[in-house]
């Protein structure tokens, strides 16, 4: 604990950056999910160099470096993919979560059917039911839905640099 409060200034500057971000993400949603998608091309190209450079020195030493090199490819395909096209990668993200979303939601559905009436079957098929439609409004306003998941990182950085920030103060009143 003591070493905690002696660095309690390391968890206010967390909470200032989470508080920080998250504002930055509810007043220029646009610009958030765009530099999102730049972070991820960038990583995307880099793992992929980095996979190919793994394959070629898999290959000098006759072991197998077909599939490092697949992947370096592929990595650095939707790396440059996404930094050039920045609004189909967002398309891309958002109906990947329409996807997860209408498809755990039918899975809930269908075991709500299962579970008996005492065990909460209602609350069950209220989550798929929830989840159905939120992929639906996914799918059918992919731009909207992109932003409100924007708000919704925002939204978590605010709590979370909030949280961050009033334990830095507790701690700070233990140093």
């Amino acid at each position: 604990m003591r070493v905690l409060a002696r660095h309690w200034w390391l968890f206010a500057i967390r909470g200032v950056l989470g508080i920080v971000f998250g504002l930055i993400a509810f007043f220029w949603p646009a610009v958030t999910l765009y530099s999102l998608v730049y972070v991820f091309a960038a990583y995307a190209v880099a793992d992929g160099l980095f996979a190919i450079v793994a394959a070629m020195r898999a290959s000098q030493h006759h072991e197998r470096w077909t599939p490092f090199l697949l992947e370096g490819v592929v990595g650095v395909v939707a790396g440059v993919a996404a930094f050039l096209w920045p609004p189909a990668a967002v398309w891309a993200f958002v109906m990947l979560v329409a996807a997860w979303a209408i498809l755990s939601g039918a899975l809930m559905l269908s075991a709500a059917f299962r579970v008996g009436m005492d065990h909460g079957r209602w609350w069950f098929a209220l989550g798929g039911i929830a989840s159905l439609i939120y992929g639906a409004l996914l799918v059918f306003a992919p731009m909207i839905g992109a932003i409100v998941l924007t708000w919704w990182i925002g939204a978590y950085a605010l709590v979370f640099g909030t949280a961050m920030l009033a334990g830095s103060l507790r701690l700070r009143a233990h140093a």
